[in-house]
């Protein structure tokens, strides 16, 4: 990239910072004349100059030129006269002239506003640019750069630290011109004034120019200072949120933070300097800029009482005066913010461009890629690390394209090195890797990235669905464009058209990237029956299962399941009618009180999105509370609530704060306990009804918690249940339409679209105290789903589970099977392994390798084993070690004694 920024703005918009300056020049002129109108105004509407006599006329907007003498021999007149104006009298010229100001002012005005927004339009478009190519050269970093720099910090470049670059390219040329020639115009018409008075403000513009800067030059260096130290804590707090599992377990968060507080420090100090620093200047800068208006007062008002400047002039240099500090003090402000964003521009492009980048045309964007060729050969293969050392030294091999390939040897010897080279993670520092005629080492991704699958020990899975990361492997090319209508149509044409002028890439990111077929698949309609299979290869297919139950289904964009899952729903209740069955759950039923619900469960009688109901909070709820005052039920859940409080006080009166009754009677807080065995006492001197409100509320609030199976206190009797029976009904009577949108009651006969699938299935409560309830529920589920057919839509809603940021809310394991899983979707040619199951047991890692194995019989795999005695299914083994290839053959070949195959083996 173009070190210099101004050579960068200039390659990129120089035809639109022609045009902009061009009407920069034009707007000087009509600048200028409302510099000059007031003088007139003063002098000859206002003073009368020219008005000699009552009903004298002078023309307005007379436009006269004054000729050459030496045209003179033409016969010319020495005035040509274009328009002789129109003759006015002294009242309407003074109005003709006020409206004129005011055009002027419309006219600057607009000038300015349309100035400012096709700069504006011209600096996003290059900050749009700036980041697109900071990004692209992010994606073509060379893997050993990427392992030192902090990904916050790049993030940081990309987001932050260009962003005042952005509103600077606008201003790179456009600004000094229009802010220079406003000076120059007004500097201008001051000299043409008075030439004292001009010099006067040409010395002191002149210091201006030359302290300010001067003075900044300290500025800029605190500026670059504050800018690293900014970064280094947007990296050291990522760090510590991506470490933060380390920093509990070693009790490193006091360190932490004492870290930080440090890096605070030292950013305080440097803003604060930065502060005293900017003040100061900007004291100075208004000081300089309040001296001329001295000069003017004294010398111009000397001069305009010796008879050398009329009073017109003199307003109208102070007029003209006003206008001047604002783009000088601009312009200065303008050098400083360049000499700002050059250091900022230097320092994120330094940081860009490290040795080694994938050239460019490597990742051209191709619609097809031919597979692999003919036999892999590997001729010489050395790898060399930064720090020197060799992780391959001299390795040389052939292997068929269709044939399975165990890596083996001990950890750094060589075998990880060799996969990322065979996947061209890792770039060869020497020797040749060629696939048939193609050389893998400078092959473009097109080839790469889709006739070689890779999968590594820590697959990336990014923040959506399980469904959009196994998809990912199948994402290079809009094959299916998107067919917008007219309108979206023309939409697309002009982002396209957008992206064009900016040097952002114009294929559309909303079209369909996916290659089905690369997968085996038709399209859309059976994409989904791919990814199971691949995931049932990895032995990932029960846990997308149990996801899937605990899914939520939208029934707007699957009526269909949704009705099944009803179905589902009348299918279990007919297996629960048995007797050995029927005491596991209690069904939820609109007519009768479920014990096993909680007080609130009981009375909303249904799932919410409104956080006011959320358990802890319904209380609080003003609509809440005006079902209990409606139904009469505040009086009974008070009662309850005090008999909660008085009977977990004298509970835990003598249990530690730890003790596993606070956990199972989560009424109270162990640090709570004082507080409510003081308004005990308040209750057994007044009374619970003499209480104030906020003591009743809290009393009330202990009710709604309490599940009478669970708890066992015997609070809720029958003429209580029948009361919150009557407060259900009136709750959904009297719902207001604003809280009933975010309310999904429960109704037999609907599906629930706030509730998981699996709930929707049970429809009711585990009842508590049965023994192995849950598993015995769950396999009547799977069992009933089973019959019905339905195993593979809850497969399908377990794809749209959201894994969270880099999968964290899935296991280690579960990550590296969907990491495999991906890469197996592909169909690629060769597909490489390297270490991918090292967080699976013994038993689920022999399971997968065998599934993968006879799944892509006939296809090649280069597989990096943990263990050698795993290689017995390869057709081939490599060992290495100390980066050399020590042996190679078939397994019969190398499972004999003196081998050292058999050493690694037998070491386990």
């Amino acid at each position: 990239m173009e070190t210099n920024l101004f050579k960068y703005i200039l390659k990129h918009t120089r035809r639109e910072q022609v045009a902009i300056l061009a009407i920069v020049i034009l707007s000087q002129v009509f600048y200028f004349l409302s510099l000059d109108l007031p003088k007139t105004i003063v002098n000859r509407a206002i003073q009368g100059e020219g008005f000699d006599e009552p009903g004298a006329t002078v023309p307005f907007l007379a436009v006269q030129f004054d000729l050459p003498e030496f045209l003179g021999f033409l016969g010319l007149p020495e005035r040509l006269d274009l328009f002789s104006g129109l003759d006015l009298e002294r009242i309407p010229y003074l109005v003709a002239l006020s409206l004129l100001f005011l055009l002027l002012v419309f006219i600057n005005g607009g000038f300015k506003l349309h100035i400012n927004t096709q700069k504006g339009r011209m600096g996003e478009r290059m900050l749009r640019r700036l980041r697109y190519e900071l990004f692209d050269r992010v994606l073509r970093f060379p893997p050993h750069h990427l392992r030192k720099v902090k990904q916050a910090e790049i993030a940081t470049m990309v987001k932050d630290e260009v962003e005042p670059l952005g509103g600077f390219i606008g201003d790179a040329f456009v600004q000094p011109a229009f802010l220079g020639g406003q000076a120059l115009t007004a500097l201008v018409f001051i000299l043409a004034q008075s030439l004292y008075l001009g010099l006067v403000t040409v010395g002191i513009l002149m210091l201006q120019g030359f302290i300010i800067p001067k003075l900044r030059v300290r500025l800029l260096r605190l500026g670059k200072q504050r800018q690293l130290t900014a970064r280094d804590l947007a990296g050291r707090i990522a760090e510590s949120v991506d470490g933060i599992t380390e920093i509990h377990a070693h009790d490193a968060s006091n360190y932490m933070r004492a870290d930080i507080a440090a890096r605070l420090a030292r950013i305080f100090e440097i803003r604060f300097l930065l502060y005293q620093w900017k003040f100061a200047i900007k004291f100075l800068n208004n000081l300089l800029a309040q001296l001329t208006p001295f000069f003017f007062y004294l010398v111009g008002g000397y001069l305009a009482i010796t008879g050398r400047l009329d009073i017109g002039g003199l307003v109208a240099v102070i007029a003209a005066y006003k206008d001047l500090p604002g783009p000088v003090k601009e312009l200065i402000d303008w050098d400083q913010q360049r000499q700002d964003v050059q250091i900022k521009y230097e320092q994120v492009i330094e940081q860009f461009s490290p040795d080694g980048m994938m050239p460019t045309e490597l990742q051209a964007p191709t619609r097809t890629a031919g597979p692999l060729g003919g036999p892999i050969k590997a001729a010489n293969l050395t790898l060399i690390e930064e720090g020197g050392a060799k992780l391959l030294d001299g390795v040389s091999f052939e292997l068929a394209i269709d044939r399975h390939v165990a890596l083996v040897g001990p950890e750094g010897g060589g075998k990880e090195a060799l996969a990322m080279v065979l996947s061209r993670i890792s770039v060869l520092s020497g020797g040749s890797l060629m696939a048939g005629e193609t050389d893998l080492g400078s092959a473009p991704e097109a080839l790469t990235g889709r006739a070689i699958a890779y999968v590594g020990p820590d697959p990336y899975l990014f923040a959506t669905t399980l469904r959009e990361n196994m998809l990912y492997g199948l994402r290079y090319w809009p094959g299916r464009p998107r067919a917008p209508d007219p309108a979206e149509a023309a939409r697309l044409s002009s982002a396209q058209a957008e992206a064009r002028r900016t040097g952002n890439t114009e294929l559309d990111f909303a079209a369909d990237w996916t290659d089905y077929a690369a997968a085996g698949a038709a399209g859309p309609e059976d994409i989904d029956q791919r990814m199971i299979d691949a995931l049932r290869v990895v032995e990932f297919d029960e846990d997308a299962y149990q996801l899937g139950l605990r899914g939520i289904v939208d029934p707007a964009h699957r009526a269909g399941l949704a009705q099944q899952i009803v179905s589902a729903r009348a299918a279990l209740r007919l297996k629960l009618a048995d007797p050995a069955l029927a005491a596991l759950v209690e069904p939820f039923d609109r007519t009768r009180y479920n014990r096993n619900m909680t007080v609130a469960e009981n009375l909303l009688f249904g799932t919410t999105s409104d956080p006011g109901l959320a358990a802890e909070r319904v209380s609080d709820h003003p609509y809440v509370k005006s079902i209990l005052a409606r139904v009469a039920l505040r009086a009974p859940l008070l009662a309850i609530g005090h008999k909660i409080a008085d009977t977990m006080v004298e509970l835990f009166a003598d249990l530690p704060a730890g003790h596993p009754f606070f956990e199972q009677f989560s009424f109270i807080a162990a640090d709570d306990l004082p507080d409510v065995r003081a308004l005990l006492g308040r209750a057994d001197k007044g009374g619970v009804a003499g209480l104030a409100a906020p003591d009743q509320d809290r009393l009330i609030a202990l009710a709604f918690p309490y599940a009478e199976a669970r708890h066992r206190l015997g609070l809720i009797d029958t003429d209580t249940e029948l009361l919150l029976l009557a407060g259900r009904r009136a709750f959904v009577e009297h719902v207001p339409a604003d809280l009933s949108a975010k309310v999904e009651f429960y109704d037999e006969a609907k599906y629930n679209a706030a509730a998981a699938l699996q709930d929707n299935i049970l429809f009711g409560r585990l009842a508590y105290g049965q023994a192995q309830a849950a598993q015995r529920i769950g396999q009547l589920i799977t069992d009933v789903l089973n019959d019905l057919d339905l195993r593979a839509a809850v497969l399908q809603v377990g794809l749209d589970y959201q894994v969270g940021v880099a999968g964290k809310r899935l296991s280690q394991a579960q990550r590296q099977k969907v990491g495999l899983a991906r890469a197996l979707l592909k169909g690629a040619d060769l597909l490489v392994v390297n270490g991918a199951t090292g967080a699976m047991d013994g038993a689920t890692q022999a399971k997968v390798l065998d599934n993968t194995l006879r799944l892509r019989k006939g296809r090649g795999v280069a597989w990096s084993l943990q263990r050698a005695d795993m290689a017995r299914g390869f057709d081939r083994i490599l060992l290495l070690r100390d980066g050399k290839l020590a042996e190679q053959g078939t397994f019969a070949e190398l499972d004999r004694p003196g081998t050292r195959f058999q050493e690694l083996a037998a070491s386990g």
